[in-house]
């Protein structure tokens, strides 16, 4: 199978990829087009049919379709210009091809999680911990598999495992060198800070924003299963439920970031930082592992408000 991510500029293009999105537009001067997003498991790519000609079948999002056409680009990122598509016959394609996978290891990623789990010395802390990453099978497989997001960072199958380690392995840094924060607290708003992800996004090959996800998002979602689990704890302490509740609508920090309440304890300044650290830098990971271009300077991001560079060899 030729890969997305192995396309050059300039190169032809033939193979059956998952049409992810399928708009119907029209050019300024009124010319209809359709502009698709196409996956594998490398990742995806935009692409245009322009000429509507005999050689374009019916098809629809979600269909796999067997291309061909030429690789341009467009403002820095590759471009599929496809002359020709069908509708992909069964036995041409193994679906596994075309979902995007963590390059680490799911059974190792989820024992540190499970270490950390046991490392909680509250007691009221630690049950509900248990209750989802020890006692509910269904919530670990959903968590082993499922992405953090839909695009921008850690949209990938075990996605939502990988990022939920590393921030809470920040957090676990935190909380060494600051001896106010308070350590429990902390790693478990980490472990739970994107659970509600799990609603919000649908499983692969789709992931995209349930009605959940586009009605009450990630941060909501996830303060409620807390608060669900919460109920059924005897005598769990109503200020811990509060700060840990807390800590979960603040993490992404800002108002306009969707966050419901803005950082007010050093925990949710704590977990909104090491949450914007790893998605950020795993933006540029992802932004950097696309390009193959041999040129330093990759152009305007509108994420990073700033020029791109990657670093120079000295």
């Amino acid at each position: 199978m030729n890969y997305l991510k192995d396309y050059r500029e300039g190169e032809k293009f033939v193979g059956t990829y998952l049409c992810k999105q399928k708009q119907i537009l029209k050019t300024k001067a009124g010319k209809t087009y359709y502009s698709l997003t196409l996956q594998d498991k490398t990742g995806t790519a935009d692409g245009k049919i322009w000429e509507l000609n005999n050689g374009i079948a019916n098809f629809e999002a979600m269909d796999y379709i067997h291309c061909e056409g030429m690789v341009t680009s467009f403002q820095g990122n590759l471009q599929m210009n496809i002359s020709r598509v069908r509708i992909s016959d069964e036995g041409e394609y193994d679906p596994t091809d075309y979902v995007p996978c963590t390059k680490k290891d799911v059974g190792e990623m989820f024992s540190r999680i499970l270490k950390y789990v046991a490392s909680v010395q509250n007691k009221y802390l630690r049950k509900i911990l248990e209750m989802y990453f020890v006692e509910n099978k269904e919530f670990v497989d959903a968590f082993k598999k499922h992405s953090a997001a839909k695009s921008v960072h850690h949209g990938f199958m075990g996605g939502l495992l990988e990022h939920t380690l590393s921030v809470t392995d920040m957090c676990q840094y935190f909380a060494e060198h600051y001896p106010m924060i308070h350590r429990d607290l902390l790693i478990t708003a980490a472990l739970f800070h994107d659970m509600g992800k799990i609603q919000e996004i649908s499983d692969f090959p789709m992931n995209d924003y349930t009605d959940d996800g586009q009605l009450l998002g990630h941060i909501i979602i996830g303060t409620e299963m807390v608060s669900e689990r919460i109920r059924t704890i005897p005598d769990f302490p109503v200020k811990a439920a509060t700060e840990l509740k807390h800590c979960i609508l603040a993490h992404h920090g800002e108002l306009e970031y969707g966050s419901p309440k803005k950082p007010a304890m050093v925990e949710a300044v704590a977990l909104n930082l090491a949450d914007n650290t790893d998605a950020r830098m795993e933006t540029l990971t992802e932004i950097f592992a696309a390009d193959k271009s041999k040129k330093e300077w990759l152009g305007y991001n509108r994420l990073f408000e700033s020029n791109l560079r990657k670093t120079g060899e000295w």
